[in-house]
């Protein structure tokens, strides 16, 4: 079968990697793809909204299988764009339509999902432009720290924990009236903030039946011990300590099925991915956000740690053959480290030329902001390169992620030196 990814950082590199394994893969085709990618497949100079150069690639390259990596393509409606072309009913897609996609895409959305369904959830309320007032009024009302968030996409940073009343009020204001994330920010949702330990968990489902992935956990600051500014994600680390059996049970029990079983109750066709960002409060899972896609760079941990063929497992998602499947995880630690560019996560350094890529030995090199230029690999985007190390023990698997992000050099490169070493404290 030959497949189509849609995307162009780490992520899509990690799908990549995976499926390019597959024994029943023909060809490969990632749009527009990096330099890493371009190792796997072939890379199209399609943009993922693209939708009609999107179709034409797959009626050029006879694809069987569009997979989908950021989330802006599923918002804006890929899925239901391919599917409106008559001579491409044919084709599974791997990636919910933009009704589904608003799991993501709305907050608003999402948290009355929650509610519906009876999802563990923070407690929360929803502001607009025209109810500031009631939104004001409500943050008094409120224990504090309080988190703020756009409802719609902000490209990861539209969420704000205001620690005093007066600068919850002031990025109340912002948000709304001076419209600070853009159309996002239309609508406001002010939620209870909860205290915990993160985690991520990711399911594959067809809309009916379901495989749970590995968990990860992320490391969303810029600076070590979780300090400074927030990212997109500076490393991550599967599988979690406190992610054990029973916990997982609990996750399934009131977070997994019920979303499942909600979506189709709310006659969403949903087949893709759902990310849950969970909160572990006091032994009870708390939903943080649903995410319609894989997370970056959770996906750099995740799939070296599935041992199945990952493209069975995709193929089945889009055609609803899952209850067919089995999962199989390796009994193995996998630690991503991410190179960022100086400056990120605000403005940040574009063009600098990397070297030491193929000094990198006992990692896996997954390309995330990069491109080519006269024979060299250069920076492109914020976020560089993941570098993930595997192992039966946490503490190599940091020590080969951590060598490889000292091995490549570029100027002004930042990685966190600390990724891990909170779970390995945990004496796994």
């Amino acid at each position: 079968m030959n497949v189509l990814i849609l995307g162009a950082g780490g992520r899509e590199h990690a799908f990549s990697w995976k499926i390019s394994q597959s024994p029943i893969l023909g060809n490969l085709y990632i749009a527009p793809g990096n330099p890493g990618t371009a190792q796997c497949g072939t890379n199209l100079a399609i943009g993922v909204t693209d939708f009609e150069g999107i179709a034409t690639a797959i009626r050029t390259h006879d694809i069987g299988l569009v997979v989908v990596g950021p989330e802006e393509p599923l918002v804006k409606g890929v899925r239901d764009f391919i599917e409106s072309q008559a001579d491409l009913q044919h084709v599974g897609i791997v990636g919910p339509g933009a009704e589904g996609a608003q799991i993501e895409g709305s907050k608003d959305f999402s948290k009355n999902f929650m509610h519906k369904y009876g999802i563990p959830t923070a407690a929360s309320q929803t502001f607009t432009k025209d109810t500031i007032a009631d939104g004001l009024a409500y943050l008094q009302q409120q224990s504090l720290p309080i988190v703020l968030k756009a409802d719609g996409l902000a490209a990861g940073k539209g969420v704000i924990i205001a620690l005093t009343l007066e600068e919850a009020e002031t990025a109340l204001n912002e948000m709304l009236l001076d419209a600070k994330f853009g159309d996002a920010s239309s609508k406001v949702v002010i939620e209870q903030f909860l205290r915990g330990i993160e985690l991520s968990v990711f399911v594959l489902t067809d809309g009916e039946n379901y495989v749970v992935l590995p968990e990860a956990k992320d490391y969303k600051r810029i600076g070590e011990n979780d300090e400074g500014l927030n990212t997109g994600g500076m490393g991550a680390v599967s599988p979690v300590p406190f992610a054990n059996e029973k916990f997982m049970e609990l996750v399934k029990q009131k977070v997994i099925e019920p979303t499942v079983k909600g979506l189709k109750a709310e006659n969403i066709d949903y087949k893709g991915f759902i990310f849950i960002g969970l909160m572990n409060h006091e032994g009870e899972p708390y939903v943080i956000e649903y995410n319609a896609r894989m997370g970056d760079p959770e996906t750099e941990v995740v799939l070296p740690r599935i041992e199945s063929d990952f493209l069975s497992l995709l193929i089945a998602a889009s055609n609803g053959t899952l209850s067919e499947q089995t999962i199989s995880i390796l009994d193995q630690y996998a630690v991503t480290t991410m190179l960022v560019a100086g400056g990120y996560p605000e403005e940040y350094r574009k063009g600098d030329v990397l070297t030491g890529v193929e000094k990198v030995e006992d990692a896996i090199v997954f390309h995330a902001g990069t491109t080519s230029k006269d024979g060299d690999i250069i920076t492109s985007g914020g976020r560089v390169m993941a570098l993930t190390g595997t192992s039966n023990t946490l503490e190599r698997a940091i020590q080969k992620s951590q060598k490889a992000a000292q091995t490549i050099q570029f100027e002004g490169k930042n990685f966190r030196r600390d990724i891990g070493l909170d779970v390995l404290r945990y004496g796994m």
